[in-house]
Parts: C-alpha cells; structure tokens; sequence
C-alpha cells in the first residue's frame, strides 16, 4: 500500500494554548529551518556519523520493508533507509525541511503533515500501515504537550499489527519518561525494549530510546 499526498488534518481534542515548538522557534527565527538542514550536511561534510538511527532502524527491518520516517526533517534517515531498500514515507511538519528533502534525497518520499493529525490516505482512501514507524532527532519534544498524545494516537494508528514504533529524544527536553510512557499507553501502545541511544546502550536518565508495539498482540490464526 503506497502513500499518496493526502493528509488529512482534523481538529485536536480539546485544543490547548501552547505552541509547537519547532513553529515557535521558526516564527522567532525564520531562518531557523534553513540552519538545521546546513547544520546536518556539514557534519557529514566534517566526516562525521549522522546516521546511527537509521542503521538501527535498517537492522530492526526485513528487506523491503514499511517504514514511516515521522519527523523527517531534511531526510537523512529516509533517505539511508531508502537506499538499503525499504519502501519509505518521510512526514515532516516544515516546508523548508520537506522541499530540503525532496531535492536531496530523491531515494524517499516526503510529503508535508503535521504529526498531531497524521491521517494519511492511499489513492483508495485507505490508511496505510507501517512495518517500522522511526520518530528520532527529538521530534516529540517539540511538540506541545497537548499534541503529543494525539500524535501517539496518529501513530498507533498507522502501525501494522506487529510493527515497532521506535522514538528516541533528551529527557531534558520537557517530556519525561513516565509521561510519555504514559501517553503511549493511552494510545494502545507498550514498551517492548528501553536504552538511553540509538547504539543500544543500557537505560539511563539523560536520553531515551524506546521499542513500541501495540499493546494487544494480533490474534493468533485459527
């Protein structure tokens, strides 16, 4: 089931006063986008590794699988994921990022959306499940506190029956572990494995990377 360009965006439950935050920053800053896109191509220009979520998320896949990038930004990780073979949709919230990614990464798709009203449609009005759903680069800490649970929800949502959502972001970024932990199983989703990066080490207090399926195993065949 291939993605087309629609997103749909209904309202959020209840509203709420705070702002995005990555909004927030680019109304401060309207060259912000432009600097985070130059920021990540000089330190591959440096030599340095920028794709450590992508390699895990590329280990953690069957060949050819699945995979939504959510929060792509200029797409480094769709794009790495997309040369190693997977079908792969990159969903980032900011034009310039998403333009960005388009013309330098034409391995992936990428299209435009807010992940607090994910709703994506195939060419059939159907919805389109993900092996691998991969929010990295703090993404969910920009979000206002109240878009993430409904974001979580978008998430859930999109994942195949037992595909893994798997997020990572600082723990001093205003969003704790327990409550994401929390809002996660408001949206039907379960902790399956915890570390504190995206190269596995043990589970700390400063960084969060998290393994998520759905909470309720898919019934077995009869």
């Amino acid at each position: 089931m291939t993605p087309t360009g629609s997103l749909g965006m209904p309202p959020l439950p209840g509203g709420g006063a705070e702002e995005n935050r990555w909004t927030a920053a680019v109304r401060r800053d309207p060259s912000h986008s432009q600097r985070y896109a130059e920021r990540w191509r000089r330190l591959e220009a440096s030599g340095q590794d920028i794709h450590g979520e992508a390699r895990l998320i590329d280990a953690m896949a069957a060949r050819g699988s699945r995979i939504l990038d959510a929060g792509c930004g200029s797409g480094r990780v769709a794009a790495y994921l997309a040369r190693a073979g997977h079908d792969v949709l990159g969903v980032d919230l900011d034009p310039h990022l998403i333009e960005t990614a388009r013309t330098e990464q034409p391995s992936a798709r990428f299209e435009q959306g807010d992940l607090a009203r994910l709703d994506l449609r195939d060419a059939a009005g159907e919805r389109p499940e993900f092996d691998l759903i991969v929010s990295a680069g703090n993404v969910l800490t920009f979000l206002a506190t109240a878009e993430r649970l409904p974001a979580l929800h978008g998430l859930a949502a999109h994942l195949a029956p037992e595909g893994r959502l798997v997020v990572g972001f600082g723990l001093d970024r205003g969003y704790g572990a327990e409550d994401f932990l929390a809002d996660a199983a408001a949206a039907g989703l379960t902790l399956q494995a915890r570390f504190s990066s995206w190269d596995l080490r043990p589970a700390d207090d400063g960084f969060l990377v998290a393994v998520l399926g759905h909470a309720e195993a898919p019934a077995a065949a009869s």
